[in-house]
């Protein structure tokens, strides 16, 4: 039996995973019935579909908008494909490219039997998935040989707009010390139901999520960390309306950490639940198989809501995530399930209430790698205040033995980091993560004391609500606005036009083949 620090009481915990799971079985019964336009459209990747029309708009684009406006998206692209393989005798993107040029019609072809379309697309679905392999053991071998910093794992954003730049950025962050590189997307980037194509150097916030950026900045830090002798981690977002197209090209180009949400994208993004659920479950089937860390976006419930009131709605996002998560098959090794140290800082014993969560949350989930926010509701433009709140923060995540550990800038609320911000940010973490490193095997927290009462009360208060959303349904308790105090419609947001209903022809061998790891 697992012994708890805070006097935990596991079988309310193993309750509140049961519950859990029966939630995220009956999510899983929609999602098994339906397809998404932008999983069809990460098939065509899959299947080797790549670049854009005379319009610049994408070929996966052009083929699934070709099968949707003819009415017969739900028997499936590879169905279409698979078929027009057998008839014309050209690989996915030939055909691809003879669609967007309008000579070929792959609705319109005599149907070969279902067993003769199966075999041909075969060979292009065993080539993807040996490319997958392929770049996950690259990875690995990187471990093995020149190692990876400990953890947490330090986590620096770069958000210039241009991929060079960012590349510029990167390398100083890496050489500072950081583990995890994450580029930020640009702003509405989530909105998009397309995938921009190519290296990109305009973007406001971020930058464009491309595979060909992907490919630059990984180059790149393979370079960095084989200088260096520490294999350098990089982040993108698979979050909005192209999430398992963007694991696809992430699990490609070997990327590593990945935000990819159930929920995040309905709540703060306003996109279809029906959409985002579906969409999901590729996408994280496809980030399990490629050994991908994603990062769940709990934290952000803590913008809109109170940290200290709304504590308990984060441990139940972690609980239903982790059982999402698990049923498409990603191990508890590749979760980031997302909570933040977040409190108003003059609420007094603040600091002891975080260090209570923390510590909840490390008990309950003890495999997975957890990612840690830092403050950024109350940064206030005060550096030298910030600095110390960031202090404080990075006290509690080794403290409680966090897995990936988001840097606090002390400009937050001023401006995107420097170079500079970044050193001092890098600096105060790797001091303190050398100078108090066994504190959390020292330390005890005291029977009936504020920090063992603070972690009982948000388990409770958490079980509470799971209970809540599986008497109403997910879908439905989404709509009462259960999570941030934000309701969204279920026939509402955007994306739902994207959404079909698998016809007698559908077929998607990779869902059986990515369990398989």
């Amino acid at each position: 039996m697992q012994r708890s620090k805070l006097g935990l009481d596991f079988e309310k915990v193993g309750h509140a995973k049961e519950v859990s799971k029966r939630i995220a079985d009956d999510v899983q019964k929609f999602v098994e019935n339906y397809s998404t336009v932008s999983v069809e459209r990460t098939l065509c990747r899959l299947l080797g579909i790549d670049g854009v029309d005379k319009n610049e708009v994408p070929l996966p684009n052009v083929v699934i908008d070709e099968l949707q406006e003819k009415g017969v998206l739900s028997e499936g692209v590879m169905f279409f494909l698979g078929n027009a393989i057998l008839e014309t005798g050209l690989n996915p993107q030939e055909i691809a490219e003879k669609v967007a040029v309008g000579e070929l019609d792959i609705t319109k072809i005599p149907v070969r039997s279902t067993e003769e379309i199966h075999k041909a697309i075969e060979p292009f679905v065993t080539k993807s998935i040996q490319v997958i392999r392929d770049r996950k053991a690259k990875r690995d071998n990187y471990i093995n040989t020149i190692g990876e910093g400990p953890k947490p794992y330090l986590y620096v954003i770069v958000a210039t707009g241009n991929i060079y730049e960012d590349v510029v950025q990167a390398e100083a962050a890496a050489r500072q010390g950081a583990d995890i590189i994450a580029v930020i997307r640009t702003t509405g980037q989530s909105l998009l139901d397309y995938v921009p194509y190519g290296a990109t150097t305009e973007g406001f916030g971020g930058t464009v999520a491309t595979q060909e950026n992907f490919r630059i900045m990984r180059t790149h830090l393979d370079k960095i960390g084989e200088e260096e002798g520490k294999y350098i981690r990089l982040c993108n977002y698979c979050s909005g309306l192209c999430m398992p197209e963007i694991a696809a090209m992430g699990a490609i180009e070997g990327l590593d950490v990945m935000l990819n949400d159930a929920l995040y994208g309905i709540l703060f993004r306003d996109i279809n639940m029906q959409r985002t659920i579906v969409d999901q479950y590729f996408s994280r089937l496809l980030n399990g198989f490629a050994g991908v860390i994603i990062n769940t976006g709990e934290d952000n419930y803590l913008t809109t809501a109170d940290a200290f009131d709304e504590a308990h709605t984060v441990l139940a996002s972690d609980f239903i995530n982790e059982q999402l998560a698990l049923v498409a098959g990603l191990p508890e090794e590749q979760m980031g399930l997302g909570h933040a140290f977040e409190m108003e800082p003059g609420l007094e014993n603040g600091f002891l209430y975080e260090l209570g969560q923390a510590q909840m949350i490390r008990e309950i989930f003890p495999k997975a790698p957890l990612k840690y926010m830092p403050p950024t509701k109350f940064m206030t433009g005060n550096v030298f205040k910030g600095h110390v709140q960031d202090a404080l923060f990075n006290q509690i995540s080794i403290w409680t033995g966090q897995g990936i550990q988001l840097l606090g800038m002390l400009t937050e609320a001023i401006h995107t980091p420097f170079m500079s911000d970044r050193y001092l940010s890098i600096e105060n973490a790797k001091y303190i993560f050398n100078n108090m490193k066994s504190i959390g095997d020292e330390m005890e927290f005291k029977e009936g004391g504020i920090i063992r009462q603070r972690a009982a009360k948000v388990l409770d208060d958490a079980i509470e609500l799971v209970e809540k959303i599986e008497k109403e349904g997910l879908f439905n308790a989404l709509e009462k606005g259960i999570f941030a105090d934000i309701k969204r419609p279920k026939d509402g947001g955007k994306g739902l036009a994207g959404v079909v209903e698998k016809g007698s022809n559908y077929f998607n061998p990779f869902i059986e083949l990515l369990h398989k790891k």
